[in-house]
């Protein structure tokens, strides 16, 4: 799928999709013959927004948008508009389409990310991929750029790359092949990635990461990926921090089998940072960039970690294991430590970290907290806006300290049952000192079992596009 810029005039008429707004039809006069703008501008004033009007070996697609003074709105509304059209052209087998805009603002390269979002398709598994293949291939957009256009193929294939990462199963992707696959990626889209394996993680004493994998018969893996450009606009680096719990069986706390069934979909926020890290390398986007990556599963076993177990972290502080169903926080917290080498301007972390945020949020946001001043909490909940990858914030107060006091250890590993985002959000700020930090728990948007819109079932890629608007109109400048 390829999204491609072209000027008016520069384009046949072969299966246009014309965007207009039900106060602005007669431009359509030019493209539409007489008897189709009667039919239209009828469907118009009874509310429709959708027409087809077939022709011979090609139709014109009609939708008309609702303005809407709300940026943010408008521009979903266009996406959302885009994947639905999806229906459409596979209907009339249509390959490649033209966007021609008509409405008073133009949201024709969002209509045609919304559509291309929504193509998206995982099918390795399938013996007949061929026939399942979606056929439309390209998207004109007329009156767009080259660069914003090539700039938003990137940025999609990037998204694209975090989705193939999610639904691949644990079967072919364990923490080795995790690894293995960021260093690839690594190759192909210009950023370094070098990977520590189990003897260096024990040589650094990571008590956290190695814990979690004791039951393991596949050993862990701390990739640490770089973007330094000789241009960065940043000049200490911006640190990306991704949970890599390939699959995740509870440990000893062992979930049921339809808590189970999915858990390949743990490690969505190392995916999310290897995507960011993907469009900020092949996009040159001035701005010095870390991500860090523990990677394991969490199996039971004789070895296994149990409740009740102390741990010493990598920062040399202890942490008594009250549930092994909460090893996403355990592994992160020393990732959170080992940031602390960079003097970093901001980190951030993504992680599928806890129930708590799906059922206080659903999936239509992320749920955020942490340390990093205004300016930065603002500029994040901007661009989730301008992504519609929303965020809302959640206090780290003080009080949710007391409930992951431990009476043998430093801290303990879960709270009590109420407000279990942020108990979590409060042990993982016990490890990211020194540095601004917000915790980005993205469980709810990460994993669809139903598609929602242009984002589809199963891996969403939640995090990608939202990290590099973020890091584009904060620290590179534009906009």
């Amino acid at each position: 799928m390829q999204l491609r810029a072209a000027q008016p005039g520069q384009t046949n008429d072969k299966n246009v999709v014309v965007l207009a707004e039900k106060d602005r039809l007669d431009p359509l006069e030019a493209t539409l013959a007489p008897s189709e703008m009667i039919f239209l501008r009828h469907g118009a004033a009874q509310d429709i927004t959708s027409f087809v009007f077939p022709r011979h070996a090609s139709s014109v697609f009609v939708r008309l948008l609702k303005p809407d003074k709300n940026h943010a709105f408008a521009e979903e509304d266009a996406r959302l508009a885009g994947n639905e059209l999806l229906g459409e052209l596979r209907k009339y087998k249509v390959t490649e389409v033209s966007v021609r805009n008509f409405c008073a603002d133009d949201h024709a390269l969002a209509f045609a990310e919304g559509m291309a979002l929504g193509n998206y398709q995982f099918l390795k598994y399938f013996s007949d991929a061929d026939k399942k293949a979606h056929l439309l291939r390209e998207i004109v957009v007329e009156g767009a750029s080259e660069q914003s256009v090539a700039e938003l193929n990137i940025l999609l294939e990037a998204v694209f790359l975090a989705r193939d990462m999610v639904n691949e199963p644990h079967s072919n992707l364990n923490a080795v092949q995790l690894a293995e696959t960021v260093t690839h990626i690594g190759k192909e889209c210009g950023f370094e990635v070098e990977v520590l394996g189990k003897e260096k993680i024990e040589t650094l004493k990571m008590g956290g990461l190695l814990a979690v994998n004791r039951a393991s018969s596949v050993p862990p893996q701390f990739c640490i990926l770089e973007w330094k450009p000789t241009n960065a606009h940043n000049e200490k680096p911006v640190v990306l921090v991704g949970k890599g719990v390939v699959y995740d069986t509870g440990g000893l706390s062992l979930k049921p089998t339809e808590g189970m069934d999915y858990m390949k979909c743990d490690m969505a926020g190392a995916a999310s940072v290897v995507g960011a890290l993907a469009a900020a390398s092949r996009n040159q986007l001035p701005v010095h960039l870390i991500g860090l990556i523990p990677a394991t599963d969490n199996q039971i076993g004789e070895r296994a970690i149990a409740p009740g177990d102390v741990v010493r972290m990598y920062s040399g502080q202890t942490v008594e294991v009250l549930n092994t169903d909460a090893e996403g926080r355990i592994i992160l917290a020393d990732a959170l430590h080992y940031a602390k080498k960079y003097a970093p301007e901001l980190v951030l972390d993504f992680a599928t970290l806890t129930g708590s945020a799906v059922r206080a949020l659903g999936v239509q946001a992320i749920c955020y907290m942490g340390t990093a001043p205004k300016d930065v909490k603002e500029a994040l909940e901007a661009s989730g806006w301008a992504t519609y990858e929303r965020l809302v914030e959640f206090p780290l107060w003080r009080e949710f300290g007391e409930d992951i006091k431990s009476h043998i250890a430093d801290f303990k590993n879960i709270g009590s049952s109420n407000a279990g985002m942020i108990t979590a959000g409060k042990f993982l700020e016990q490890f990211a000192t020194d540095y601004p930090w917000l915790h980005l728990d993205i469980a709810g948007p990460a994993y669809l079992r139903t598609a929602n819109g242009y984002r589809t079932k199963e891996g969403t890629g939640v995090g990608v596009r939202l990290i590099y608007d973020f890091l584009k109109k904060k620290y590179a400048g534009r906009v």
